[in-house]
């Protein structure tokens, strides 16, 4: 089990990390996220039956722990929220760490597609970053995500559509404000 360990983690930490940083944007709680993914592997190894390759496992696996963390996020905001009475109207604390250097590229438009793909759904974000940032093949894709093939393919072109627009409207405010 131990070379087995060694291997999937050689072979995939890397891209398990930068998927998790997509999703939380946090270095610190991606690689917290990412040691709780090797946890769930090290338990369930055994239990892989191969109806899908190692690499999609792994990002279904991080998937559903960086939903877990979300769902845990929502859960102490209410939590902090009713303790002192806030409402919904109250004041909210927000994390105002910007984004990492690491992903803010140099090349401007590179940082605006980013941007914009933080206004997309979460559903769209999650299918352009497998796809595009971590070159999972649809297949690859729908398996991970737990959808069809089908609904890849339409969330894929609904999130190019909903970042086109937005790219243009950027740009159309960007030139009025030269």
């Amino acid at each position: 089990m131990k070379d087995i360990f060694h291997e999937l983690y050689q072979k995939y930490h890397q891209d398990l990390f930068q998927f998790l940083f997509y999703m939380v944007k946090n270095r610190e709680v991606a690689e917290d996220l990412v040691q709780e993914v090797y946890i769930k592997v090290l338990k369930s190894y055994e239990n892989f039956e191969g109806k899908s390759s190692e690499k999609t496992w792994l990002f279904s696996i991080a998937r559903h722990v960086a939903i877990d963390y979300f769902r845990k996020q929502k859960r102490k905001k209410k939590r902090f929220l009713d303790y002192f009475d806030i409402g919904e109207k109250g004041y909210l604390i927000q994390d105002e760490q910007p984004i990492p250097e690491e992903i803010a590229v140099q090349n401007d438009e590179i940082k605006e597609i980013y941007k914009c793909l933080q206004r997309c759904s979460d559903d769209q974000q999650s299918v352009i970053i497998l796809r595009f940032i971590q070159s999972l093949s649809i297949q690859e894709t729908a398996e991970v995500l737990e959808w069809s093939v089908s609904k890849v393919k339409t969330t894929q072109h609904r999130a190019m559509k909903a970042l086109k627009a937005m790219m243009f409207k950027e740009e159309g405010i960007n030139r009025e404000a030269k």
